[in-house]
């Protein structure tokens, strides 16, 4: 595969992924063994063009890492190892840290080195003279022993505005030892993108090779000081997935890549990578056990989302009037929520996607319209549970099959000294002509709730069986009332081909429970059993 410096010309730009290194470092994220290869995999199968594995002189998972690395079929990024210049005092063919680079077997080592005179002085404890040495012999080092040496020159902006002169003489020494690109890193996060852009014009003047950059959030503008350098000349960017990274994280490469594309016309990855961008950040947020940023641009799952009655009425007609791409360009999809700000073009667009037949000049739609204002006056908020809103709609309708009818149930709470609390529920419905009254116990009321409901259902509806309850959430929306207070509930529930959430809102967390079980419940049945047109009569129950 060709170096940096000839494939980086004309409007094509390189991306280069730390996120299994710079990205790890926030707090809260680690990385297995397992994920990081299972990162490196996707990150290859996306286009990346580099994928940085780490430091293998830092840690012995790392060592580890590149050993197993070297096992991956890797079709088109290149994988690079991370490390630092030589140590002051010590030849770099002695330098343990440059050791561990060559042995970690990649094709790619990238090494950072100081360009801010206060580093030199205060970090490293060496002079000026002896950093310069530290970077070319590093560079040259490495240079003759793999095939594509980068240069990330720390802390370069801060170091430029304190000392111009040195700052440039530390990349004029990386380019002589035969860097094959210099990035240019605002290691502080510090720097706003017309410093950016000053700067990188400045030495892409004065350096004969090719310039990268690498900025992180601390100031808002990662992304931003990312594009101004780009438009300046820079030809190479990093960041990471999701923008993770220390302190408040690294340019978020699921927008520098779609603003390139889309917004630049600059070249970068492959034409398909795009379409994969957003399971691409689902994938690594769920690896980096992170709730997925809802409001992420591109990615997130209100970056599409509609909820204001002109907007969405506009969106008919034109999807352009409120959204500045195709959400499809970037594999997301297009959401029109449901709240008291809706109007009847919203349940018009969630009828046709649904296939609920609501007409908006129908009086039901009105109907349908004035509960959900009504409901959501009281606490309810549909946008967060679509499976409860389509229940509703389909009541609404008179099209809804009656599953099972609700006649009651009741919660005990058993606690004795020393011992842990235990939860009994009796439900009593009626499926048919036939009325089911069931116990189970549970870890909590509403573990004992939904296995007494289940049993009382699981011999007429099998299919109950299959539906998981996977997350439970309780809100209190006015806490001034401390214990009175109405609460929320969102549960949401899984079976093998789809997920669905639902709710349940009252003064009794026990109440609101319940009614987003049984939503929960009756909503999975009807995706089962109903549309299928199997459960639009009575069931017929077996008679034990």
């Amino acid at each position: 595969m060709e170096a940096v410096q000839d494939r980086a010309v004309g409007r094509r730009v390189l991306v280069y992924d730390t996120t299994l290194r710079d990205g790890a470092q926030q707090a809260g994220i680690t990385f297995s063994l397992k994920d990081k290869l299972r990162i490196v995999e996707r990150l290859d199968a996306f286009g990346m063009d580099y994928i940085e594995g780490g430091w293998p002189g830092s840690n012995p998972k790392d060592l580890e890492f590149f050993r197993q690395a070297r096992r991956l079929r890797l079709s088109h990024a290149r994988l690079v190892a991370f490390g630092s210049t030589r140590r002051p005092g010590v030849p770099a063919r002695r330098d343990a840290n440059l050791r561990a680079l060559l042995d970690a077997g990649t094709p790619v080592v990238t090494v950072f080195g100081k360009s801010w005179d206060l580093h030199v002085t205060a970090a490293l404890g060496t002079t000026p003279a002896e950093n310069l040495e530290m970077i070319e012999e590093t560079v040259s080092f490495l240079k003759e022993r793999v095939d594509e040496v980068i240069y990330d020159a720390e802390h370069f902006f801060d170091g430029y505005k304190a000392n111009p002169v040195y700052a440039m003489a530390t990349l004029e020494a990386a380019a002589r030892a035969g860097a094959s690109c210099i990035v240019l890193c605002d290691t502080n996060g510090g720097t706003l993108p017309n410093e950016v852009g000053e700067i990188v014009a400045a030495v892409l003047e004065a350096v004969p090779v090719p310039i990268g950059i690498h900025t992180h959030n601390d100031a808002g503008v990662a992304v931003a000081n990312t594009l101004e350098a780009v438009r300046r000349g820079a030809r190479h960017v990093q960041g990471t997935v999701n923008g993770y990274g220390e302190r408040c994280g690294n340019a978020n490469l699921c927008a520098v890549i779609p603003n390139l594309r889309l917004k630049m016309g600059m070249e970068c990855l492959r034409e398909d990578s795009l379409a994969h961008l957003t399971h691409l950040s689902h994938f690594v947020a769920e690896l980096a056990n992170r709730a997925h940023d809802p409001s992420a641009p591109y990615v997130g799952a209100n970056a599409f989302a509609h909820k204001g009655g002109v907007h969405v009425s506009a969106i008919l007609k034109d999807s352009q009037t409120y959204e500045h791409v195709a959400p499809e360009v970037v594999g997301n999809t297009r959401r029109v929520v449901v709240s008291e700000l809706s109007g009847r073009s919203n349940l018009q667009y969630i009828s046709r996607e649904r296939e609920l037949g609501l007409d908006k000049d129908d009086p039901a739609a009105r109907t349908l319209l004035e509960k959900v204002k009504d409901l959501e006056y009281q606490g309810y908020q549909f946008e967060a549970a679509e499976a409860s809103f389509e229940l509703l709609a389909l009541k609404t309708l008179g099209s809804f099959p009656n599953f099972f009818t609700f006649e009651g149930f009741r919660v005990q709470v058993d606690q004795r000294p020393g011992q842990p609390a235990s939860a009994e529920a009796t439900v009593k419905v009626r499926v048919g002509d036939r009325t089911m009254h069931t116990a189970a116990e549970g870890d909590g009321p509403v573990n004992a709730l939904d296995r007494a409901l289940r049993k009382a259902l699981e011999g007429v509806f099998p299919v109950i069986n299959t539906f998981k309850l996977v997350d439970y959430k309780v809100r209190v929306l006015d806490e001034k009332e401390g214990t009175a207070a109405k609460v929320r509930v969102l549960i949401e529930t899984q079976d093998e081909e789809r997920s669905w959430s639902t709710i349940g809102v009252s003064e009794n967390i026990i109440e609101a429970s319940w009614q987003a079980l049984v939503d929960s419940i009756e909503y999975g049945l009807w995706k089962r059993l109903g549309q299928a047109g199997q459960a639009q009569a009575p069931v017929a129950v077996p008679q034990s």
